[in-house]
């Protein structure tokens, strides 16, 4: 199918049960049963006709870490979509190469959140939509939280108006779950090199205004989770499919 677009019961005592990875805990006469936080364990099921998005600065490593974690989730038998925003469209696509090439440097914020914003538009309905309804689970790089940090704080284009916006151009504006890839901006910057597209090649003040605005945003909300990214791509990886587990399991 395809898609276009315990034997000991004294009190205080734990006993460890290796093929279940549990641990029994006997107080005041009931057990208590905990399992260790691990991929094996989590209910994959609930991924089916899921929105997820992985997002962070530029450097952050989102783009192998949705790749890697696409890759596991297909492996637990759940059909899945790997997007990108802005793109993912033929329409999309276009407006990707207009917002990234650098001989457009003297674009108006204002310009940049309307095409940020009809590209996502247009993923929505065509794509992600269609997949949810199929019961697939759909993973994004980068959404609204993208607009938020660049558009909306680091370009000062207003939070209030970009959040209006999205609520007015999106079907749905916010994911099931936002994992946000946090990285020090000398980092960042380190990793990205030297050929930078139009984003990217902003200053390091801006790329700092950037991550403490995800930071902000992810605060003051409950579906988002901030994972450490300066780690190794197995390491992140790990920590991508923790927060996970957390969503599905909880």
């Amino acid at each position: 199918m395809t898609l276009s677009c315990s034997s000991n019961p004294k009190a205080g005592v734990l006993l460890s049960v290796k093929l279940l990875n549990q641990v029994i805990i006997r107080r005041a006469g009931a057990y208590c049963f905990f399992f260790r936080r691990n991929d094996g364990y989590m209910s994959w099921e609930k991924l089916k006709g899921k929105f997820i998005v992985l997002d962070g600065p530029d450097g952050s490593g989102k783009s192998t870490q949705i790749e890697l974690l696409a890759r596991t989730v297909r492996e637990k038998g759940v059909k899945t979509l790997v997007l990108r925003d802005p793109g993912g469209t033929v329409i999309g696509e276009e407006i990707r190469q207009i917002l990234l090439n650098p001989t457009h440097e003297k674009m108006s914020v204002r310009c940049e959140t309307l095409l940020y914003m009809a590209s996502r538009a247009e993923l929505f309905s065509q794509c992600i939509e269609p997949a949810l309804e199929k019961e697939w689970c759909v993973l994004c790089d980068r959404w609204i939280s993208s607009t938020y940090a660049y558009q909306a704080v680091a370009g000062d284009d207003g939070k209030e108006f970009v959040l209006e916006l999205a609520e007015t151009a999106l079907q749905r504006t916010w994911p099931d779950r936002t994992i946000i890839i946090d990285v020090p901006t000398e980092i960042s910057r380190r990793r990205l090199g030297d050929s930078l597209d139009r984003m990217e090649a902003k200053s390091e003040s801006f790329h700092r205004k950037v991550r403490d605005a995800f930071l902000e945003l992810a605060k003051g909300r409950s579906d988002f989770e901030v994972i450490d990214g300066t780690g190794s791509i197995e390491q992140i990886h790990k920590q991508v499919i923790e927060a996970l587990g957390d969503y599905v399991n909880s």
